[in-house]
């Protein structure tokens, strides 16, 4: 019969192997409750160069709004979300793009966890404070909950009805 063990009756039973006591020292961030974990935080010490994020779009010429308004012009379903739209990485951009894809229109997306100024940028863009963020023919339309209810209704329908590529929209 499987008994079930308390952390620290675990922890006392690692204490007493010949390796934990040892006169090794083990450096990096322990504490009593066990490891401390971190994650990329810019500024944070404990963060290692290679996991803070960075600005994917490095040109000095270009500002983050010129970068946002360029997507929103030249993309005619243009989607601001966590992650990417074959792999969402929250709820509501997935929503956002099932539904967008049911039209099967052209769609361009950007990952705002890759670049949190970015994200401030579409923010300011918008004066919309959450994600996902659509566009559809240059005009901000809202979020996933926005999105869901025009193509319950039909709205969602009609606006992309002109937008290439959208053989399914009957």
């Amino acid at each position: 019969m499987a008994r079930l063990l308390s952390s620290n009756a675990v922890l006392k039973a690692i204490a007493t192997l010949p390796a934990a006591l040892s006169s090794r020292s083990v450096i990096g961030p322990f504490y009593p409750s066990g490891l401390k974990y971190s994650t990329s935080v810019p500024g944070d010490p404990d963060t290692h160069e290679d996991f803070r994020p960075t600005n994917k779009i490095q040109s000095s010429d270009v500002s983050l709004k010129d970068v946002v308004e360029q997507d929103v012009k030249e993309n005619p379903v243009m989607i601001y979300m966590k992650g990417v739209p074959d792999f969402p990485q929250c709820g509501f951009s997935s929503l956002a793009v099932r539904v967008l894809k049911h039209y099967n229109v052209p769609l361009s997306a950007r990952n705002i966890l890759e670049d949190a100024e970015l994200k401030s940028a579409v923010k300011a863009f918008s004066h919309w404070p959450t994600f996902p963020q659509i566009f559809i023919k240059g005009e901000f339309i809202g979020g996933s909950d926005i999105i869901l209810n025009m193509h319950q209704n039909g709205e969602l329908k009609e606006k992309l009805k002109d937008i290439v590529g959208s053989p399914k929209l009957e």
